[in-house]
């Protein structure tokens, strides 16, 4: 398994920027994903969080913030593209994962969406700082 899905609970729930709208636990169609979304990199990908925001109550946790998408693609094309990302954790004294049984149980990237009847994500947006 990828290190970047290592801390995945097995009953994740993921709404990700590509189709299907979300898919639930399956970590196998994860992995096929990340490994073909990877493939689609000259010279691999920078993903970062900018400032993330994180709350912590209890065994459940919080973080957001922007994510900046930095590489250039198989085709030659260069991205450098903001959206937005959201990640849940749940706390399991269970869980020997090295992490103190932190598990992402959900993650949340968005585009906005242009709201000019066109349907496209507005993927060139940057953020005011």
């Amino acid at each position: 398994m990828p290190v970047a899905l290592a801390d995945h609970s097995p009953d994740i729930v993921v709404y990700d920027l590509p189709p299907p709208l979300e898919y639930r636990g399956d970590l196998a169609a994860g992995e096929q994903g990340l490994n073909a979304w990877f493939a689609t990199w000259k010279d691999g990908v920078d993903a970062r969080v900018h400032a993330p925001e994180v709350m912590v109550s209890g065994d459940l946790a919080v973080v957001f913030g922007l994510l900046r998408m930095q590489g250039t693609k198989t085709d030659g094309f260069k991205v450098d593209s903001w959206s937005r990302l959201t990640v849940v954790l749940r706390r399991d004294g269970a869980v020997a994962n090295g992490n103190g049984g932190w598990q992402i149980v959900h993650e949340h990237g968005s585009y906005p969406m242009l709201m000019d009847g066109s349907n496209l994500a507005a993927t060139d947006l940057k953020p005011d700082t």
